[in-house]
């Protein structure tokens, strides 16, 4: 039978042709081919939207982001600050970034008395190693989420000290 074989290629002048993929090339095909229609499957049944709220490597003063280079630490908080409250005048020594979520809050910048109003669905990168203050101006209290990268066990807020008195 296997000389019937060989003897039908040779008769017909066709080459035998391997239709088959290598076995790891035939598992990458699955693989493609099943992560692609699951990704399609799950998109068709979710109603899931993504909004990308800012892409920027700078703070609200300008400054270049750098991160904590050793034992970094994510802390998320939410801050309430009711209306007509103003925060002392402070400043972070790491980065600080916030979203707005209702309210407003308005920062100011000591050093320069610039100042900037944000409302709900603002994000906020916080400058670093400058002093500036924050308060609620509006009638609703402001809530905000507030991610801070520190080191780890460190604080993120330094407030500033009065002058001494000169008497």
């Amino acid at each position: 039978m296997i000389r019937k074989f060989n003897t039908y290629w040779a008769e017909t002048g066709r080459r035998w042709r391997k239709a088959a993929l290598p076995r790891s090339l035939q598992y990458l095909a699955v693989g493609l081919f099943a992560s692609l229609t699951s990704q399609a499957h799950a998109q068709q049944k979710t109603d899931v939207t993504i909004k990308q709220l800012l892409a920027t490597t700078t703070t609200s003063a300008g400054q270049q982001i750098i991160l904590p280079r050793k034992d970094a630490e994510l802390v998320a908080s939410i801050f309430e600050i009711p209306p007509g409250a103003h925060l002392p005048e402070h400043e972070h020594p790491y980065p600080r970034y916030g979203y707005i979520l209702s309210g407003s809050l308005r920062v100011t910048d000591t050093e320069t008395g610039q100042g900037k109003t944000y409302r709900p669905g603002d994000f906020v990168v916080e400058s670093v190693g400058r002093w500036h203050t924050g308060a609620n101006a509006g009638e609703e209290p402001t809530r905000l989420l507030v991610i801070d990268l520190v080191r780890n066990g460190h604080a993120n807020t330094v407030l500033r000290k009065p002058p001494p008195d000169s008497k």
